[in-house]
């Protein structure tokens, strides 16, 4: 077993034939439920996980996520942002897909570190221009990292690599057809 950046890269690469063998395989459907606590407050948990139209029941854990606003934003500042947590998906999937992609490169991480930020302009949420959209304007993302003999333009590549295939990226990048419904 050949293992880079604590990945199992023949795993990465069965993954990889089987999805590619049967495409049905690839189709994933991630849940989380939630309920209001008051003010700007959501608590929430992680729901089933269905692949290829099956439920996952191995994955026993549900883990419970916070939100809240900060103070100069109405909350009460209990916990996390909605727009953190935004920053932190796409911190998470950055390090997913990098992680993977090096692997199966063969690039051996010595370390590498996210900074990320985005800009929102509260105009567009309080109504009061229509011309502002209510989300983020922008996000910036910034990457340190440090490898074992790797070259710049590899890891340049790699990042730009990254930026193609991270599904929380292009999620954001791309319109996404979101279905909201009265239950």
């Amino acid at each position: 077993m050949t293992v880079i950046n604590d990945i199992d890269v023949q795993a990465l690469d069965d993954t990889t034939a089987a999805v590619e063998a049967n495409p049905r395989l690839g189709q994933a459907t991630f849940s989380v439920d939630g309920s209001w606590q008051g003010g700007c407050r959501l608590t929430a948990q992680t729901g089933t996980l269905t692949q290829g139209g099956e439920r996952d029941e191995s994955r026993v854990a549900k883990y419970v996520m916070s939100s809240d606003e900060p103070a100069a934003l109405l909350g009460t500042d209990t916990a996390v942002s909605p727009a953190e947590y935004l920053l932190q998906a796409l911190a998470g999937c950055y390090t997913v897909t990098l992680a993977a992609l090096a692997s199966a490169q063969g690039i051996e991480l010595k370390s590498f570190r996210l900074e990320l930020e985005g800009d929102i302009d509260l105009r567009g949420f309080l109504g009061l221009d229509p011309a502002v959209r209510p989300g983020l304007q922008q996000v910036r993302v910034r990457v340190h990292v440090d490898t074992l003999d790797t070259p710049r333009e590899q890891i340049q590549e790699l990042v730009a690599l990254v930026e193609e295939r991270s599904p929380i990226r292009d999620t954001l990048v791309s319109p996404v057809d979101v279905v909201t419904t009265l239950a």
